[in-house]
């Protein structure tokens, strides 16, 4: 059976975002350095660069987007508890690993969190270390910084209204 992946560009003025999905679900976002992939978008790349748009824009604070991500149990597991943070709002590597019931693996917690491939969806952006400081992050600290940034614009907007 073959299965068709399908991809669209975002640009956002964080970067150029490359959207991949397969007919269940969005498998990936991802930083691109150029178009060079041809595009054939579908549904769920089309739902998603929406919802991003909204987001970027401050209009947006959840995604509701079907998901198709691929990874070990252990994986999923710190995904899931990723997409718990509240937008504005971030956690430790330890508090993650206290979620998922296995306090002592605060670093593999960081190693599936710096595999999640569906980058700001799945927010990676709000984990940082236990003493506050914005450690890494796939695309840079100064990315992960202004994701906050923006965040914590949206939740002072949905907190006044």
């Amino acid at each position: 059976m073959t299965t068709t992946h399908y991809s669209e560009y975002l640009s956002t003025t964080f970067g150029l975002l490359l959207l991949q999905a397969s007919e269940h679900g969005l498998t990936s976002i991802t930083f691109a350095k150029d178009e060079s992939k041809p595009s054939l978008s579908n549904l769920h790349t089309k739902n998603t660069a929406k919802q991003l748009i909204e987001y970027f824009a401050g209009n947006r604070a959840e995604f509701d987007i079907s998901l198709d991500v691929q990874g070990t149990h252990f994986q999923q597991q710190v995904w899931q508890q990723l997409r718990q943070i509240p937008i504005g709002e971030t956690r430790s590597y330890a508090h993650i690993a206290q979620q998922i019931n296995n306090p002592k693996a605060v670093r593999a917690v960081g190693a599936a969190n710096g595999r999640n491939p569906i980058a700001i969806v799945v927010p990676c952006h709000r984990v940082i270390g236990s003493n506050g400081s914005l450690t890494g992050y796939a695309w840079g600290t100064t990315i992960k910084a202004d994701l906050l940034a923006l965040e914590q614009s949206i939740r002072q907007r949905n907190n006044a209204n």
